[in-house]
């Protein structure tokens, strides 16, 4: 009589449970009530305080949010989860589901961590993104679209376990899928991610009163702030002194972005902000399909000396000329995408010209804007002569420079006192609020500056910056990253352009 690759696996499976009993005396039943045993014990790694926390939490609650610092092993934890609930439950009675906003999410990172804790004699076959016991699917990892709301049915068992990984990011009609699966009582639910955006569906179930058993990890009490003893390996894969440190430089301890990745804490977007950091997180697209399409780029007829430019999407260089030495910083966008960096210190104007020839060879821009405050007038009058000078087959050639005077008058003269207000209000908060940017590719450090400056309104009813100068005293350094990235964006403004 053949054997079906089934009655194969079982054999295998019952082998496994069999060799870890009397073997190893480990009896996965014993541990469907102490997962943190189940992690120490069958897996042989340690837990800190705070991912013990987590596995009892799953293990007595139907639903736990765990608003956590970055790197205060998250997804490892959530991955023990995964694999102390299939190993330790029957074949049969349970499942689990996991999600995160991207597909790489999914299985570069959460399903990495479920793999590696599989190798370790635990029953049943995984691959990437799905684990496989007696020949029937029993967890996968998933990324359906942001409004499937079926994209969770068929599920049916008696033990259900839904894991949403950076959870932040994960729509509320997904957050109401889960809890079509969740239906029994002992069907868990763990949310766990950075609390990024205040206005999620993740904050909501985080607050008190929400009926989830919320959990804090402030990445200051984690082992390397503390004195708990961990293994020296994992005390390297923890949060450290040393980047705290950086980001505290880099962004101010006051910044959204240190309140959420160091202290793990939802801020609160600033009633007096210019840019909102919940408006930049919805102009940042998860998956790559998702995002505006950048159509292919057509060789500009310039390159050949023709009079005509024929371009797809237009290319702007924005450029903030490092004075007092601070860096000159280049940004480049890309139709309505910010892309690439260019910086030095350039304490030579003819330094300064050279980054942006560097910059300038490597994406062919239509225009450069440069902030001409200080020594930038000298540059630009550089850069047009080089554009005078350059013919068919030069990057430069036909490439339109303009000097943006942030201290002259705006444009709108009723409600802006100077260009340099226009230029973060309309280019900065209201283009944001609109979508108009594709900022998925922005750095947190050009995003810590955004959401640095503060603005008011003044007796005539015009809105005033907050000015350069103060904003680096508040937060430590100049945003010269987010001048420049404003000014590439600068005629991108609807019915806002430079003459």
């Amino acid at each position: 009589m053949t054997t079906t690759a089934r009655e194969t696996q079982v054999v295998k499976d019952a082998v496994v449970r069999l060799v870890m009993r009397e073997r190893h005396g480990i009896d996965f039943a014993n541990y469907v009530q102490d997962p943190v045993a189940f992690v120490t014990d069958v897996l042989d790694e340690h837990l800190w305080s705070k991912q013990i926390e987590i596995m009892e939490s799953v293990r007595d609650n139907r639903h736990t949010a765990v608003h956590s610092a970055h790197a205060t092993g998250k997804s490892f934890v959530a991955a023990r989860a995964v694999a102390w609930w299939m190993a330790c439950h029957d074949p049969g009675e349970a499942f689990a589901i996991t999600t995160a906003p991207t597909f790489a999410q999914v299985r570069a990172i959460l399903w990495r961590e479920i793999r590696r804790a599989h190798r370790k004699n635990l029953p049943g076959k995984v691959n990437q993104t799905e684990w496989w016991i007696n020949d029937e699917i029993v967890a996968f990892g998933r990324k359906p679209g942001d409004y499937d709301t079926d994209a969770f049915q068929g599920i049916h068992a008696r033990a259900v376990l839904v894991i949403l990984d950076e959870a932040s990011g994960i729509p509320p009609a997904l957050w109401e899928a889960v809890e079509t699966v969740v239906t029994n009582d002992d069907c868990r639910v763990l949310a766990i991610g950075n609390p990024d955006d205040p206005h999620s569906h993740f904050a909501q179930v985080c607050t008190p009163g929400s009926g989830w058993n919320a959990i804090h990890v402030n990445g200051l009490e984690s082992p390397n702030f503390t004195d708990e003893p961990i293994p020296d390996d994992l005390r390297e894969l923890l949060i450290s002194q040393t980047w705290v440190d950086e980001r505290k430089a880099e962004w101010g301890d006051q910044s959204p972005l240190f309140v959420s990745k160091v202290l793990g804490q939802f801020h609160e977007d600033s009633d007096d902000g210019v840019v909102l950091t919940s408006d930049i997180r919805a102009c940042q697209y998860l998956d790559e399909d998702e995002r505006p399409a950048l159509p292919t780029h057509i060789e500009r007829d310039r390159m050949s000396g023709t009079t005509e430019i024929v371009a797809d999407y237009d290319v702007c260089l924005g450029v903030d000329v490092g004075a007092g030495g601070d860096e000159t910083v280049i940004r480049e966008r890309l139709g309505i995408r910010a892309g690439r960096t260019w910086r030095a210190r350039t304490p030579e104007s003819t330094q300064a010209v050279e980054l942006v020839m560097r910059a300038v060879r490597e994406c062919m821009p239509d225009r450069i804007n440069v902030d001409v405050i200080g020594v930038g007038w000298g540059i630009v009058g550089r850069l047009k002569e080089l554009v005078r000078e350059a013919g068919p087959g030069d990057p430069l050639y036909r490439v339109r420079i303009d000097g943006v005077n942030v201290g002259a008058s705006p444009r709108d003269k009723g409600r802006f006192a100077k260009l340099r207000d226009e230029l973060w209000w309309v280019a900065g908060r209201e283009l944001i609020q609109s979508g108009a940017m594709d900022l998925t590719d922005l750095d947190e450090t050009t995003i810590g500056q955004l959401i640095s400056p503060r603005y008011s309104i003044d007796a005539g009813g015009r809105v005033k910056i907050e000015a350069k100068a103060d904003t680096r005293k508040r937060i430590g350094r100049s945003p010269d990253d987010a001048d420049a990235l404003l000014l590439a964006y600068y005629q991108g403004a609807p019915a806002w352009t430079i003459d």
